[in-house]
């Protein structure tokens, strides 16, 4: 039996409790609701998840951490050092050794060991929203203390959202930048598409449709079919066609270029995250 807190119920913290509870078959298969606590502030919150999930749920994070093998902090990067205060004590007189898993950007692995007891294992993670669905695309590293074991055994929990990958710690920024925010690039590629379709005189909700089910279906064939985004997109590319002369506009208005300094903009702010200093809404 696998005992995990998850500190902060909002959509992060839901989508790992949903998934840990519903999968059957792979490293969670041997955790039940009752192996799972959900802190939050908010009891509607707390009423929502318990009902929904079946997962136990408290406001107290001192009580959801007492020998938990396990903790996950899922809340804003500005008040993960706060959490991690309040637990520590709690964490250091748990009678066997407890994993402490952060999912906020920008939180680095030393800040996080510095506000605990020496030789607490630290996991970092950057997730992605898909989560929400079961498709989520995680990175996780491990600090000075997480032994391999232990960072694996993360990364397979975090397969009942999706999937996972180990990292080098210097890589998160870019991991951030690539899939932690990728989702929001390909919502707006979806959202520019609607409105091209409807420029061109499409209703909004066939172009809609078909804006939604091209994303998903090429994201089907890039996952599944075994071929680089390149050779897929050379695939459909006919010389002299109507997909050479789309692209060609793409390129020439900028498109790559586009993505290069929004990925160096979210690298960028990505690391800002970690500053003691920066608080978000």
């Amino acid at each position: 039996m696998t005992r995990i807190a998850i500190i902060g119920g909002g959509n992060i913290g839901e989508a790992l409790a949903s998934g840990l509870v519903a999968d059957r078959t792979g490293a969670a298969a041997d955790i039940s609701p009752q192996d799972v606590t959900v802190v939050d502030h908010h009891e509607s919150r707390l009423n929502h998840l318990h009902d929904t999930y079946g997962v136990a749920t408290t406001d107290d994070a001192t009580e959801a951490v007492t020998e938990a093998d396990i903790v996950v902090i899922a809340v804003k990067p500005y008040a993960v050092s706060t959490v991690l205060e309040e637990i520590s004590a709690t964490l250091d007189s748990n009678d066997s050794e407890t994993v402490v898993v952060s999912v906020a950007a920008g939180v680095t692995l030393a800040s996080m060991e510095n506000a605990l007891a020496a030789g607490v294992p630290v996991v970092r993670v950057m997730p992605n929203t898909p989560m929400l669905v079961g498709k989520g695309m995680s990175a996780v590293a491990g600090g000075r203390f997480a032994r391999r074991e232990q960072v694996e055994a993360v990364r397979d929990l975090l397969g009942a959202v999706g999937t996972a990958v180990i990292v080098a710690e210097k890589d998160m920024d870019a991991v951030t930048a690539v899939s932690g925010s990728g989702p929001a690039y390909i919502f707006l590629v979806s959202e520019a598409l609607v409105e091209a379709g409807v420029h061109l005189g499409l209703t909004r909700d066939v172009a809609t449709r078909l804006a939604n089910a091209t994303v998903e279906g090429a994201a089907a064939m890039l996952v599944e079919g075994g071929s680089s985004a390149a050779e897929l997109r050379g695939n459909v590319t006919s010389p002299g066609g109507t997909t050479a002369a789309a692209v060609r506009a793409l390129e020439e208005n900028g498109l790559r270029a586009a993505f290069y300094r929004a990925t160096e903009a979210c690298a960028r702010r990505s690391a800002e995250l970690g500053r003691p200093a920066v608080e978000e809404d």
